[in-house]
């Protein structure tokens, strides 16, 4: 009787930690954040986007205000368009407002930030956003520092 008892201890336990790593995970890749709420869809035309990935955050002012739904390449302009979910509780954002594209610490994701202009009229659903700065690539400015760095050797 107490080895059954040892037995069913065992598996609540095996059974919490199991949920435990669920929640964690959960946690972790914001999916449990992600829902369908109501808002309204821009899209933003960058030159690179770097890491940039679906479902990764935008921000305003360090608030999270929506997430990117979808990116795809542009085939005249060869640019990256990323469309951008604003939650509708955000419906006054200028219309002028730019985007960039920033990362959460030194090796963090990326995501995108968005800065506020100073229009009166407001984003709208299918707008697009004119004013963006892409990705900056770490691998690009240490070649550009290394190539300027070399001519003035010389």
């Amino acid at each position: 009787m107490q080895n059954k008892n040892t037995e069913i201890t065992v598996g609540m336990f095996v059974v919490a930690g199991l949920i435990a790593i669920f929640v964690l995970a959960m946690k972790v890749s914001n999916f449990a954040e992600f829902n369908d709420k109501e808002g309204y869809q821009v899209v933003a035309e960058f030159e690179n986007i770097g890491g940039l990935k679906v479902r990764s955050p935008i921000t305003m002012a360090g608030v999270r205000v929506g997430r990117v739904t979808n990116i795809r390449l542009d085939p005249e302009t060869f640019n990256a368009m990323v469309t951008l979910k604003l939650s509708s509780e955000y419906d006054g954002i200028p219309i002028d407002t730019a985007a960039s594209i920033y990362t959460a610490g030194l090796l963090g994701e990326q995501y995108i930030a968005l800065e506020a202009g100073a229009e009166d009229e407001s984003l709208k659903d299918g707008d697009i956003l004119d004013l963006t700065q892409p990705a900056i690539v770490l691998e690009q400015v240490i070649g550009q520092f290394l190539f300027s760095k070399a001519e003035g050797d010389e």
